[in-house]
């Protein structure tokens, strides 16, 4: 980069005090969160992202150091948004994978679930894949998700996409393939878990941490920017 191009003194100064100034909002919404998924967590640390990728540009521009700050690169990023700046419908794709850890423990539990509904005679619960459907068939995702232990499961990665339609689709029209038109450009919105991501923090990490740590990673795109941002927050209490 040429000497005229180079970012002023001031303008890196004015990055880092952007930083700060970030990293006490995030801290405060941290503070005063309502729950695990609040909003306003979210948004702080979108600020806090944005703001330590520009003082970690200018500072390597001008002074060619660079921060600790990882900023995931733009081979992991979606592209950008072209859907609808007013969704007329929205559909919200799931994914959750566990691992089946105990299965004398799912079994007993399908079991007694088909002892409660009175179903004499059936076996359904006699094998893995049997208890599996008597489990999902008896509760919502959500409460397995919060119960998975209870069940024999262990959480493996899980994500969450909002995409945004033009007009509602009729009814059965996906039914039959539900996830094979998903267009990565109509995203509004994603939620990513996966324990890959301690990966990264183990050597920031101290020793006495807890060694299950997950980190939820958050995926917000803005409409106003030209790339969107993949955020991957350090703060993990679950």
């Amino acid at each position: 980069m040429s000497d005229a191009a180079q970012p002023t003194a001031a303008e890196v100064r004015a990055a880092a005090e952007a930083v700060k100034t970030a990293l006490d909002r995030h801290l405060a919404a941290v503070e005063r969160r309502s729950g695990e998924d609040d909003p306003a967590v979210y948004e702080a640390f979108n600020e806090l992202a944005v703001a330590a990728e520009a003082y970690d540009e200018l500072l390597y521009d001008r002074h060619d150091e660079v921060t600790p700050f990882e900023i995931p690169g733009a081979e992991d990023a979606l592209p950008p948004y072209t859907g609808p700046e007013e969704p007329n419908a929205l559909s919200v794709l799931i994914r959750r994978d566990y691992a089946v850890v105990e299965p004398q423990r799912l079994l007993a539990h399908a079991q007694r679930i088909e002892a409660a509904d009175d179903e004499e005679g059936s076996d359904a619960s006699d094998t893995v894949h049997g208890a599996l459907g008597v489990l999902f068939g008896e509760y919502e995702p959500d409460e397995i998700a919060s119960r998975h232990k209870e069940f024999g499961l262990e959480e493996g990665d899980s994500t969450l996409w909002v995409t945004a339609s033009d007009e509602p689709a009729e009814p059965g029209e996906w039914l039959a393939a539900p996830f094979e038109q998903v267009d990565p450009a109509r995203v509004v919105c994603r939620f990513d878990v996966s324990a890959v991501f301690d990966e990264d923090l183990d050597d920031d990490l101290d020793d006495d941490r807890d060694d299950d740590l997950e980190v939820r990673q958050v995926r917000i795109l803005d409409e106003d920017e030209d790339e969107d941002e993949d955020l991957e927050p350090l703060d993990a209490d679950r």
